[in-house]
């Protein structure tokens, strides 16, 4: 399986009914533009019969398909990771394996690709065809995104990158990955090219609400400061309220005889207090993640590869 000049990456969790159609359309959209490829399967430890089925679909096409199972779910973006190292081909596409987005829109990244030679390729689309609660979770995902890494369109999971690029991706050692901000991290050199999203035909997301919310904490705390200095900030705001307090209650203390009284004492208490952990959490959460590192926990852990 050398030689190829793309390998198509897609993470697998749950999908064993999409699976087939999903290879099966890679398979005819790399026909028509021929082009030579290979299909990676990073089996993220599904709990449906998707293994059975990607087993099946090793021999019916051995020279196109390689299969790696995962020891546990470790997510999509890290399952993207071990698909990087262990390709074989030139360039990369990374595609869901869901069917939302059709598998012929890979001849739009291809031709894009073709003119501009731009180092990452992504194929966005208007309008997501998921419900209300999973579109308002990736609004406020891609808003943070945008915040940290100045980026100006949306990303989507629905890429091509170019082989310098990609060969940057596997050096990265740190447990938590998010391809796209590493995808920042290393260039600027991205095209957009539209393509179609459809509705998921079965089977629902593997993303939920609590699982979006995580990712764009980990955003927040693995690729940038900001939650340290907007704690700095609130630190200095609420110490010129405090300074101004003090001054209004001696004033009306001194001359007005004023009570400061037993309450407003124990509120104000209560409220420092609660700013304190507030920002003894923040950092909390800066030292461990740092412990994490230390401890070098693994991205992945490859059970089998067929």
């Amino acid at each position: 399986m050398t030689g190829k000049n793309y390998s198509v990456i897609v993470p697998v969790y749950n999908s064993s009914r999409t699976l087939r159609p999903l290879l099966e359309g890679i398979i005819s959209s790399f026909g028509k533009i021929k082009e030579t490829f290979e299909v990676i399967f990073i089996e993220d430890c599904s709990g449906d019969d998707s293994w059975n089925v990607l087993c099946k679909l090793k021999k019916e096409f051995p020279e196109t398909v390689t299969v790696i199972r995962l020891a546990k779910n470790f997510g999509q973006h890290n399952a993207i990771l071990c698909g990087l190292n262990h390709m074989s081909g030139k360039h990369v596409i990374t595609i869901d394996d869901d069917l939302q987005i059709p598998p012929e829109e890979i001849e739009k990244l291809i031709a894009e690709f073709n003119k501009t030679h731009s180092d990452v390729i992504y194929g966005i689309y208007s309008e997501k065809k998921h419900g209300y609660f999973r579109n308002f979770g990736s609004r406020i995902v891609q808003k943070i995104f945008k915040k940290i890494f100045k980026a100006k369109n949306d990303i989507t999971s629905f890429r091509l990158i170019s082989e310098h690029t990609a060969s940057k991706l596997k050096n990265h050692k740190e447990n938590f990955v998010f391809v796209d901000g590493l995808l920042h991290w290393y260039t600027n050199d991205f095209t957009f090219v539209s393509v179609r999203h459809e509705p998921r035909k079965t089977g629902k997301s593997g993303y939920n609400i609590n699982s979006l919310i995580k990712l764009a904490n980990n955003l927040l705390f693995n690729f940038t400061t900001l939650p340290l200095k907007w704690m700095t900030y609130l630190g200095l705001t609420f110490s010129l309220l405090s300074f101004i307090s003090a001054i209004i209650f001696i004033f009306r203390k001194l001359i007005y005889a004023v009570p400061l009284g037993y309450t407003s004492i124990i509120v104000t208490i209560f409220f420092f207090f609660g700013i304190t952990l507030l920002v003894i959490g923040v950092i909390g959460e800066y030292v461990s993640r740092l412990y994490s590192v230390q401890n070098e926990k693994p991205q992945y852990s490859v059970k089998e590869i067929i």
